[in-house]
């Protein structure tokens, strides 16, 4: 099959083509990969946040859609300090097979995303304990935590048995570190 697939008159599946990309840009939004670099290993940048269409609150990265004009970068560093009071730099767009672009469930829908690596320097004034100060939208509701990179499938074994979800960008992502650490990665 050519990798653009059959004529959409041939695809008789249910899709949806959700309204968020902005014009000129070939991204809807940005995830977050942050690491705070603390003295007992580097931990993993997390959130907990509400989502209705599931009614559950789920396990995320930081993550929100990217404004007209805006680069996935810049929508990363300005997310990342509205929804965790962080203030970081962009170093890295994540690559897959040389794109940038990653589709979040492409049998249902053409939403997509680019993962935007992060760096937070913990050494800011802005960036201690205390200090930080999210901007987040009236209906947001965020609680920021970080776990350690070591122990993410674990801590995510947990929190779904507390009846958490799990966005499947951490559950890839601890997928991703177990099997590394089972290859010697």
């Amino acid at each position: 099959m050519a990798p653009n697939g059959p004529k959409p008159e041939d695809a008789k599946v249910l899709s949806m083509q959700p309204l968020t990309r902005p014009p000129n840009s070939a991204v809807d939004g940005v995830g977050i990969l942050a690491i705070l670099q603390k003295s007992s290993g580097p931990e993993l940048l997390l959130q907990k946040q509400f989502r209705p269409p599931i009614n559950k609150v789920c396990i995320e990265v930081p993550a929100g859609l990217v404004d007209a004009g805006e680069s996935p970068e810049e929508c990363a560093v300005r997310e990342l300090k509205e929804e965790t009071g962080y203030v970081g730099t962009a170093v890295k767009k994540s690559r897959m097979g040389g794109m940038g672009v990653m589709f979040n469930d492409p049998g249902f829908t053409n939403t997509n995303l680019c993962m935007i690596h992060v760096d937070i320097d913990t050494s800011l004034p802005e960036n201690q304990p205390g200090k930080l100060k999210p901007e987040l939208e009236d209906n947001e509701y965020i609680e920021v935590f970080s776990v350690p990179v070591t122990d993410l499938w674990t801590e995510c074994q947990r929190l779904e048995g507390e009846g958490y979800a799990i966005d499947a960008r951490v559950g890839t992502l601890a997928e991703g570190i177990e099997v590394a650490k089972k290859l010697g990665l």
